[in-house]
């Protein structure tokens, strides 16, 4: 389908709604029957219809078509968060004794799923170098029934070869998972490689304005209906229709605020990239980058976020650089007009930052919507305090 048909038209039957242009809000908790077989068809499987809006909602059935047709998937969940979305399906997937394999450094909250609470349902997870493919096929075992992965991941970046472990996968019958909130599917397409799931925290490019938080998945239509019946209802981390028409509202302007943020961002990286007080910059297309032309292959491009390094790094370097800025804001999340900045040592207490550890010192960056030169100035004036 053409994005412009997907973004603008697909699921909106404008006739049922007075020819409106835009979609409605279906603010309705739940939905009338007029006989009793047609409520206990709705009753029997309440995948299939409007029923109670923990399920499924007019509003939201919109927004799934689209997001189901970006990622060229089947179908669509979408959850009140973005770590509902990976957390539900890997509950409803996995029972006691199973096992996962996930990429090192994931998504803090990831992290927190698969060490602190998938132990207390007996699941064990294994943490791999996703860079390394063989190393993967190595951590397999009879027990292995979901290969968790994040390309690029949070902070580095580093990139994993989706198309080769979906095959290794596929071969022993185990489910892939991943975390796409970096690319958005404009500028990568997991299920084009056999990737089994697709996880986004829509609160990022889908959403676009800093005022929603919202997670989707996508995939096979009969793996989401088993997400749906079993956790995904019993839990009720479904999205309000409010904020489904928010992110329908965004979805309008999405190729073109990411084109903007692209374009911005490798601005501000080429920048940083020859400034003397700046070490290295950490991102997918850069030239320095060992993965970049399985990058190349996997992405179309990169939009705004990426890491810095600086030169003789020290912690008080690094909170002196950021509380220097005055116009890029310290604040967690990317993806809305506004610039912003986390350096991974707040997330670290004091006693345990260690300037001999490479993830300590990275200085994460997200490029927005605002002119590059006026970024440019906000750095070169926090550069030179250090």
């Amino acid at each position: 389908m053409d994005i412009s048909y997907i973004l603008n038209e697909l699921g909106e039957e404008r006739e049922n709604y007075f020819n409106a242009i835009a979609p409605p809000i279906i603010q309705t908790s739940n939905f009338k029957f007029n006989t009793v077989d047609d409520f206990r068809n709705a009753l029997a499987d309440e995948y299939q219809g409007n029923l109670y809006s923990r399920g499924f909602n007019p509003t939201i059935d919109i927004l799934r078509k689209k997001l189901a047709a970006l990622d060229g998937a089947e179908d669509a969940l979408v959850f009140g968060s973005g770590i509902a979305a990976v957390t539900i399906p890997v509950l409803a997937l996995l029972q006691q004794g199973d096992e996962v394999i996930c990429i090192e450094n994931p998504y803090s909250w990831t992290i927190k799923l698969f060490n602190d609470l998938l132990p207390k349902f007996g699941v064990k997870t294994t943490f791999v170098n996703g860079s390394d493919t063989s190393a993967i096929e190595a951590a397999i075992n009879a027990q292995t029934k979901l290969i968790y992965l994040e390309s690029p991941n949070t902070f580095s970046f580093d990139v994993q070869d989706l198309e080769a472990i979906a095959k290794i996968a596929k071969a022993k019958n185990i489910i892939t998972m991943i975390d796409n909130s970096y690319c958005s599917p404009l500028y990568q397409q997991p299920i084009a490689y056999g990737i089994d799931l697709v996880a986004q925290s829509a609160t990022k490019y889908l959403a676009g304005h800093s005022d929603v938080v919202a997670g989707v998945v996508t995939g096979k239509k009969a793996l989401l209906k088993q997400i749906f019946e079993k956790e995904y209802m019993n839990i009720g981390a479904s999205l309000a229709p409010q904020n489904a028409w928010l992110l329908l509202r965004s979805l309008r302007t999405l190729p073109i605020r990411l084109e903007k943020i692209t374009a911005n961002a490798n601005e501000v990286i080429k920048y940083l990239e020859q400034h003397p007080k700046v070490e290295k910059v950490l991102h997918p297309f850069s030239r320095n980058n060992k993965q970049l032309e399985l990058a190349k292959k996997q992405m179309k491009a990169c939009g705004g976020l990426f890491s810095i390094v600086l030169k003789n790094s020290s912690l008080e370097k690094i909170e002196a650089f950021c509380n220097g800025l005055k116009h890029i804001l310290m604040a967690v999340s990317w993806g809305g007009y506004e610039s912003l900045i986390i350096p991974a040592c707040a997330g670290i207490s004091k006693a345990d930052f260690s300037i001999d550890n490479p993830r300590h010192v990275l200085i994460r960056i997200y490029i927005g919507l605002e002119e590059p030169d006026y970024l440019i100035k906000d750095l070169e004036q926090a550069l030179e305090k250090i």
